[in-house]
């Protein structure tokens, strides 16, 4: 599976680019047809409001990445995996695709509730390029996968929602796609046929497909997902690692922490941090990639205001992965702390080699009394940084040696 971040990254089979859609609701609608009447006379026909369901949306999807989309009820995920399924044409942005889609989008989207199971697997696979020879040599296996024998001469306005996604995703993961696109219609299914469709989602994986799904079920990101892309109203929140994009999600939903958590240190003391830059060179820019064995350089600002009771502070720099897991610390020896004086101030630390990590990693930054170590203030900053140096399924990779005996 491709892996964001890699040396040689993957060819793009999906790319969209400044992608927005806008829908026009009207706030009263004529109910009668002498009031439809007036209106038009009067050029009245009801006040429109606009709703921007994407605003300027990029969004480049690798050969063989797995993407999950997520982001709250009305962010705009369902809207987007549409357009680039081509069922929705953007307002304005441009949509390039690269291969066959198979999609999912909507619960018995494509069905003809008049016609039997049978009847729709042939007109389903019809739209989506299969000959009839082709699904009378698949036949079989989808009525299998399906687990509709007894129900398929039936008509599918009989079926329950569940006996819908069975079909539907049968039919869909048969025709051998290049893309496949999922929203959230396996959550209709039972457990055991959800089994079995996460089961064939890996088998796409290994085969090289390309995968977006719209899901709440976070866990599942984690657990499939090579990327996450988080949307909240309209805009892309966060692209990247699929742990920390959950971490994002939770953020904006408010279910980060517990109910009863305590708020993050205040700025006691009078010391506030102001940014934190991990770079590959004192004062440079900020990086989206540090390389195992070279130098890490992380800049961070503290504000000193005036007031009472000021005390010089440590600084405590703590490079976390995805999970919010601590895997570095980084702190200012005694004479770098920051002085008890008002003012900007701007400290650098480094450390000269990065080890052999693996995976996006942010930055939490802690400014603490040098003598009882209490939070003074603390800060947590999620622009992440990728470290790559092998496969990704550890967080450290260090040489090995192995022997092997008969």
């Amino acid at each position: 599976m491709a892996t964001k971040g890699a040396a040689s990254p993957p060819r793009p089979v999906i790319t969209a680019t400044g992608v927005s859609k806008r829908y026009v609701t009207h706030g009263r609608k004529a109910t009668a047809l002498k009031e439809r009447f007036v209106q038009s006379a009067k050029g009245q026909g009801g006040i429109a409001t606009e709703f921007w369901a994407l605003k300027d949306v990029d969004v480049v999807v690798g050969e063989g990445e797995t993407v999950g989309l997520i982001g709250p009820n009305g962010a705009g995920k369902s809207t987007l995996l549409k357009i680039l399924a081509g069922i929705l044409r953007p307002t304005s942005g441009v949509v390039h695709v690269e291969g066959r889609i198979a999609s999912l989008l909507e619960l018995g989207a494509g069905f003809n509730a008049e016609l039997t199971g049978r009847e729709n697997v042939y007109l389903n696979a019809a739209l989506l390029g299969l000959s009839k020879k082709e699904v009378d040599h698949l036949f079989a296996s989808i009525l299998e996968f399906s687990e509709q024998g007894p129900r398929i001469d039936d008509p599918v306005k009989h079926y329950s929602s569940g006996e819908y996604v069975k079909l539907a995703f049968a039919i869909a993961v048969h025709v051998d796609p290049d893309i496949l696109l999922v929203d959230e219609v396996l959550a209709v299914g039972d457990e055991a046929f959800a089994r079995k469709c996460l089961a064939k989602i890996s088998e796409f994986q290994h085969a090289g497909k390309t995968i977006l799904f719209v899901t709440h079920a976070l866990d599942l990101v984690e657990q499939l997902c090579t990327r996450g892309i988080v949307v909240d109203h309209g805009v892309v929140q966060y692209d990247g690692d699929p742990a920390f994009a959950v971490g994002t999600l939770r953020k904006i939903l408010g279910t980060d922490r517990p109910a009863d958590a305590p708020n993050e240190p205040e700025a006691i003391g009078g010391m506030v941090v102001v940014d934190a830059v991990a770079s590959t060179r004192r004062g440079g820019a900020a990086t989206d990639r540090v390389r195992p064995g070279r130098t890490l350089h992380v800049r961070v600002q503290v504000d000193v205001q005036p007031g009472e009771g000021l005390i010089e502070g440590e600084l405590q720099v703590v490079v976390m992965g995805a999970g919010d897991i601590p895997v570095l610390v980084l702190r200012t020896v005694e004479g770098g702390h920051v002085p008890a004086v008002p003012g900007r101030y701007t400290v650098d630390l480094q450390l000269p080699e990065m080890p052999p990590l693996v995976g996006a990693f942010i930055l939490g930054v802690s400014v603490l009394d040098p003598e009882s170590g209490r939070p003074i203030s603390a800060r947590r900053f999620d622009q992440a940084f990728w470290v790559l140096d092998g496969p990704r399924g550890a967080l450290l990779h260090l040489p090995t040696t192995a022997t092997v005996r008969s």
